[in-house]
């Protein structure tokens, strides 16, 4: 099971560096159009989608690797039982947020496609495409977040420590 998740956020992260490269392709792509004077017309629309599906893509490779932003003042007073307890009522309520994160992701997805919703420009892009990146981002996120608090509880957890930027 190990094996499967960590090749699940594997695979996020790696679609999250061909967004990043896809947002590559849409600038430069913009730029040679302007140079040569045809018209591409949608890039930044694209880049825009490539963007956001970068960032939600990413979340849960960063998760998983300690990259998060982490408030450990009240953390590192903590010892023991307390700050497990701490740490299990972190995970908790993230489990839970980023659950409704990824249904709703997931639910607004699923409405763009009932109702054929499309982008505004002039790519006409049917919006549940990018959105997708969202919904599937966010759903990987919400299984990284279940994974670290099965292994909090069942004390397998080793969090990853980040040195403050001013002790480096």
């Amino acid at each position: 099971m190990r094996k499967l998740l960590n090749g699940l956020y594997d695979a996020s992260a790696w679609l999250a560096g061909l967004s990043m490269i896809g947002i590559l392709v849409m600038v430069l792509l913009t730029v040679v159009s302007r140079l040569i004077g045809f018209s591409a017309p949608g890039t930044d629309a694209y880049a825009g989608y490539a963007m956001a599906g970068a960032g939600f893509m990413a979340l849960a490779s960063t998760l998983k690797k300690g990259e998060h932003i982490r408030v450990t003042l009240l953390l590192g007073a903590l010892k023991g039982a307390a700050l497990k307890t701490m740490e299990v009522i972190a995970l908790v309520i993230a489990t839970i947020l980023s659950g409704f994160l990824a249904f709703y992701s997931a639910r607004l997805v699923w409405q763009s496609w009932e109702i054929d919703d499309i982008s505004v420009g002039m790519d006409a892009s049917p919006l549940w495409i990018p959105q997708l990146f969202m919904a599937l981002g966010t759903l990987v996120f919400f299984i990284a977040f279940c994974d670290e608090l099965v292994l909090e509880l069942t004390g397998k957890r080793q969090a990853v420590v980040k040195e403050d930027a001013h002790h480096e």
